[in-house]
């Protein structure tokens, strides 16, 4: 085996440069191995200085073991999405701007390949970040993104990438970005803030030097990765502005009062009772501020209460009563805003 080493990256530089540097040097050790056809060719980078003459520098984190990549890309695999864009209820400015986002991936090969833009960003990012108040459709929307775009989709979490084996966290994120290059599917990653909040500094634990660890592989990831990723969020205030510029963010708000009754009428299966007083643009009204998800619940809700009563028909008070008792059981208030067009800010 060749093995190719590094030495000497200042600790002092921005953790961003640094993983934009070593993300470069990966890819050109990666073209080197392809010209070479030395497959057993490895890489290692690391701050240390350089040992001297005799001694075995000590590997690192960041070097690249193929067949454990392999072995843990294998842990994740792509499904087919549970949900099409047709199936989103959400304000008609939010649903454009979806359409939007997947227009402009559908576009890369035009852009980057036809006109050869490639020659001056030759890894286009076809990264999204949907943030916005929990409930709100984010996951549902990054599903019907994949549907649209005729792709799987990976889903994970930071839950399922974090490790309690030093070191093997950055390990798990570049297998996770490897089997969404192996499956051509959408990568989702929820609960983004956990791995792309503000990088920690003065860390003396290992649980906060490997969430920087991690922080820095994504950087890595996102600067080669050859695909489409999805990242959400409900705590986008919390993102390291290292990622400002990298994704295309689209908030996501809580549904207005036409969304609203739509979201009800969608959730009135055709064999549920309903007495003649029930009215959908009231109920609309009676639950502003709730999101989609709550409307789902207020609607099991009132189930349960009418089948404990042994009564046959749901009538308008059942589901006001399960509005009134979802909000009186709120523990945080809920973000009650209209839903303007949502913003974004776009890195082309």
């Amino acid at each position: 085996m060749n093995d190719l080493f590094v030495y000497g990256v200042p600790e002092s530089v921005d953790r961003a440069e640094t993983a934009i540097f070593n993300s470069r040097i990966i890819r050109a050790c990666n073209d080197l191995r392809q010209a070479s056809g030395d497959r057993e060719l490895s890489l290692r980078i690391s701050s240390r200085p350089h040992s001297p003459e005799g001694e075995n520098p000590e590997p690192q984190d960041e070097g690249v073991d193929e067949d454990s990549l392999e072995e843990k890309a294998a842990r994740y695999l792509s499904v087919a999405p549970l949900w099409r864009m047709d199936q989103l209820v959400a304000p008609q400015p939010l649903l454009e701007e979806l359409e939007n986002a997947v227009r402009l991936i559908e576009l890369e090969p035009l852009i980057f390949d036809a006109w050869g833009l490639r020659e001056i960003e030759p890894f286009p990012r076809s990264a999204l970040n949907f943030h916005g108040p929990p409930g709100t459709g984010k996951t549902l929307s990054a599903h019907a993104v994949a549907a649209a775009l005729g792709k799987g989709i990976i889903v994970a979490s930071y839950a399922q990438i974090e490790s309690k084996y030093h070191g093997d966290g950055p390990k798990n994120v570049e297998a996770l970005f490897h089997a969404a290059q192996r499956d051509g599917s959408v990568l989702f990653i929820d609960e983004a803030d956990s791995l792309l909040s503000r990088r920690l500094t003065n860390v003396t634990q290992g649980s906060e030097q490997a969430i920087n660890s991690m922080r820095s592989q994504i950087l890595i990831c996102l600067e080669r990765f050859r695909g489409v990723v999805i990242f959400a969020t409900n705590l986008v205030e919390n993102y390291d502005p290292a990622f400002e510029t990298r994704v295309r963010h689209i908030r996501f708000r809580l549904p207005d009062a036409d969304a609203r009754q739509e979201i009800w009428r969608r959730h009135l299966p055709s064999r549920l009772p309903l007495a003649d007083d029930v009215d959908l643009a009231a109920l609309s009204q009676e639950c502003t501020g709730f999101c989609g998800r709550e409307i789902k619940n207020a609607v099991i809700d009132a189930a349960f209460a009418v089948g404990k009563s042994g009564r046959t028909r749901f009538s308008q008070e059942d589901f006001t009563a399960a509005v009134r008792r979802l909000r009186s059981a709120q523990v945080t208030a809920t973000e009650i805003a209209p839903a303007d067009a949502p913003t974004h800010r776009h890195q082309p």
